[in-house]
């Protein structure tokens, strides 16, 4: 009877140590951060276009985005317009804070991703997809909808 005891209290202790790892893996591959309504301006003649996005923090924690890259575009850079009475200028940012249980909206008048250098025809209908990575490690392959400025408005 004792082995028996012994059996399924081992058995027990493996199942639940199982499921708690199991569980902590599920809470490891969940995404904290998530991009929604993700769209370019496009813009003729190979002009540099913008990049417009809302980031969302799931997490605990703030995260930074520290990075931003294309397979679409030989640029892809974080930029803010900055207004100083009455003119207005963009400045380049390194890092953007999303902050926890947050959001944060990349767009127009404010923090834009700047895009130059297409590698291929970009027009309005196209997706583009921008590559972005965040200080926790996470990155998002985030498509963007390619818009006319007629779209836009």
């Amino acid at each position: 009877m004792s082995i028996k005891i012994k059996t399924f209290a081992a058995l027990s202790c493996t199942v639940a140590l199982s499921f708690g790892f199991a569980t902590a893996a599920f809470a490891a591959g969940t995404n904290a951060i998530s991009a929604k309504d993700a769209w370019v301006r496009w813009l003729p003649n190979n002009l540099p276009a913008a990049g417009y996005v809302t980031l969302v923090n799931a997490s605990d924690k703030p995260v930074d985005l520290i990075d931003i890259s294309s397979n679409d575009y030989g640029d892809a850079m974080l930029h803010q317009t900055v207004s100083n009475g009455s003119t207005q200028k963009m400045v380049m940012v390194d890092r953007l804070t999303v902050p926890a249980h947050g959001q944060v909206a990349i767009a127009p008048g404010g923090y834009h991703v700047m895009l130059e250098d297409a590698k291929h025809k970009v027009a309005p209908g196209d997706t583009v997809h921008l590559t972005l990575k965040f200080s926790d490690g996470e990155t998002l392959d985030t498509p963007f909808a390619v818009k006319s400025p007629a779209q836009t408005k």
